[in-house]
């Protein structure tokens, strides 16, 4: 069992972690298709997460690492955000006036910008 005085701290550190992986996950998404020339598996996982990535911002569904980091911020003593994580935390950092809509429309952009280099590299595969 943990301490009472360290459980805070503990949640702290878990509601970091999952900042940590929802930012990894985003660089991921933006920056996978680096990664992925001549990697079946590694381009396949990458689709998978662009798709996922599209369907969670346009769809009603809360993206499961933004209510695990939530939930930790609750339990380490803090108010949750109750934004979605990139309008709570590209709001507040990068974009301060930009509405929400407008911010989850730019990454529907970067993912579709990323099929897209997906659906050229198989073209040019193609014999013709």
């Amino acid at each position: 069992m943990i301490a009472p005085g360290m459980a805070h701290l503990v949640f702290d550190l878990l509601a970091a972690a999952a900042l940590t992986l929802h930012l990894a996950f985003i660089l991921w998404v933006i920056f996978g298709a680096l990664l992925t020339r001549g990697r079946r598996l590694l381009s396949g996982l990458h689709i998978a997460s662009l798709l996922y990535s599209v369907v969670i911002q346009v769809g009603p569904w809360p993206c499961p690492l933004t209510i695990a980091e939530q939930y930790f911020q609750q339990q380490a003593g803090r108010t949750p955000y109750q934004q979605p994580f990139l309008t709570h935390y590209l709001d507040k950092l990068v974009y301060p006036d930009v509405p929400a809509h407008l911010l989850v429309a730019a990454a529907c952009v970067v993912c579709l910008a990323n099929l897209l280099v997906y659906l050229r590299r198989r073209r040019m595969r193609k014999p013709r």
